[in-house]
């Protein structure tokens, strides 16, 4: 046999010895939706993420972000987790209720006081039962829950300063009907517009305004298009870190334990840089030419009056009152505890 013979053979029985597969990396594909900029929380988290786990994995496991839709559309991304043609990805709330519903109880308006308030209560009893729920019925493991921002009226109209100016207006929302049933009480005609097309709706005149955290009126230059924000705070909005189930499975129990350490990093960052541009939104948006409406107390409760029962009746239609009884069972400890 020639030395080439003999070393081809060699290689080929290396390859089939037990063991030599797993020494290959397991690969993370992770996908989320905002631009390949460290300003962007998701962007930051995500590299952090990817440190964290290569660094503490010592080349087993590898992570290739895919930022900005890379790897298709809110719809499709949530299919791909289900698949496991991706292994993770960071999505907000629309979608995963389109897929998972009982997580569309955290669209019913005006639940949570502060960020402390809501950041309780879903990494408490409340969130890991969810949690558990959800890997159990879609194959999705919920890891964790960061901000997608406070969510505010936007429009390029007038100022929002009643639920009567509201009325007649054309306002884009987020796919699935929850978040249809959010404006219908206020008067405004809700047009569910996938948030890749957006940017293009408000400009084009498709829809008069939106509704959207300040992250992701920075992250997709919403402010060029829209005029007018009212800081209503109606709804507390989530990014929610997932993974496939059956890839998390196929995990050591080491790799799995690096994973939910690097997905705590993650959302401490993603939670922190979302929270400082929510604090800030009267300057961060007044500067770059908004006109910004702070609405009192009093304000805020004649839209609670208006939109709230009647999106959280619907929800109990949708989902069963179980989820929705629990959520404001939680809220409702947290306040007395106070």
């Amino acid at each position: 046999m020639s030395a080439r013979k003999k070393l081809t053979f060699l290689i080929g029985m290396v390859l089939l010895l037990p063991g030599f597969a797993s020494a290959q990396p397991k690969v993370i594909k992770y996908a989320h939706f905002q631009p390949a900029k460290l300003d962007q929380p998701k962007q930051a988290a995500a590299l952090a993420f990817k440190n964290y786990v290569e660094a503490n994995s010592k080349g087993t496991i590898r992570v290739e972000v895919y930022p900005a839709s890379q790897l298709g559309n809110d719809s499709a991304t949530m299919e791909g987790l289900r698949m496991g043609t991706i292994e993770m990805a960071v999505v907000h709330d629309g979608p995963i209720s389109a897929v998972y519903k009982p997580f569309m109880v955290f669209a019913i308006p005006y639940l949570f006081d502060d960020q402390t308030m809501a950041w309780t209560i879903v990494d408490g009893p409340f969130g890991q039962e969810m949690a558990q729920d959800m890997t159990r019925k879609t194959g999705i493991r919920l890891l964790a829950m960061a901000d997608n921002g406070i969510r505010h009226f936007t429009n390029n109209k007038r100022p929002i300063k009643s639920p009567e100016d509201m009325k007649g207006l054309k306002m884009r929302v987020m796919t699935g009907p929850i978040w249809t049933k959010l404006v219908e009480p206020l008067g405004a005609s809700p047009s569910p517009v996938p948030w890749t097309e957006l940017p293009a709706a408000l400009q084009q005149g498709v829809v008069d305004g939106q509704e959207n955290g300040v992250t992701n009126i920075l992250a997709a230059s919403l402010y060029q298009h829209q005029k007018y924000i009212t800081l209503d705070g109606h709804v507390y909005s989530w990014h929610a870190y997932m993974m496939n189930d059956r890839f998390f499975g196929s995990l050591t129990p080491e790799q799995q334990t690096i994973v939910l350490k690097g997905v705590q990093i993650a959302k401490i960052i993603h939670r922190g840089m979302t929270a400082a541009q929510d604090l800030n939104a009267p300057a961060i948006l007044g500067t770059l030419g908004m006109e910004v409406t702070a609405l009192s107390p009093e304000q805020v409760a004649a839209f609670r009056d208006k939109s709230q029962p009647p999106v959280k009746a619907w929800v109990e239609e949708q989902i069963g009152k179980e989820w929705v009884e629990k959520l404001f069972s939680r809220i409702e400890a947290y306040r007395k505890a106070k």
